[in-house]
């Protein structure tokens, strides 16, 4: 059976992919986040890519036209998603093994976010341009944009 298309279902927004539509307007990041109904991602996500927004600015990536740009569209989005707080239970599951190790902190986080959603991971899509995410999510049994 074919996975349901991303109008049909969650969508986790990992940072990688967030940073892409923000800072590089990665088309495929676009379409997605502009297709799902429902987006969630981790609080984590939010510290993420402002560090990387300040960072870019302070090498010389973004002028701060474009740094006040790519706050004003994470904000926009920080109010348009579920946003999941790193919680105990998160941090908890985030220590024990994945699929394809090994797994970085930072995306076992993810991981373990997308993971405690409570819906079938058929129908929670993995936005992710991180191949350690992607690699996982998959083997854990979520569609992958």
């Amino acid at each position: 059976m074919p996975a349901p298309d991303a109008a049909e279902q969650t969508v986790y927004v990992e940072s990688s992919a967030l940073l892409a539509a923000l800072l590089e307007h990665d088309v495929a990041a676009l379409r997605v986040l502009r297709s799902a109904r429902r987006y969630v991602t981790s609080a984590l996500t939010f510290a993420e890519a402002n560090r990387a927004v300040v960072r870019a600015r302070v090498s010389g990536r973004l002028t701060a036209v474009q740094e006040r740009a790519a706050v004003r569209a994470l904000r926009t989005f920080e109010r348009r998603c579920d946003v999941v707080l790193v919680s105990d239970t998160i941090l908890a599951r985030a220590g024990y093994p994945f699929p394809v190790e090994p797994v970085r902190t930072l995306d076992a986080i993810h991981l373990a976010t997308a993971e405690i959603l409570g819906e079938p991971p058929q129908l929670v899509t993995i936005l992710t341009r991180d191949v350690r995410v992607r690699d996982n999510a998959t083997a854990m049994g979520h569609p992958v944009a």
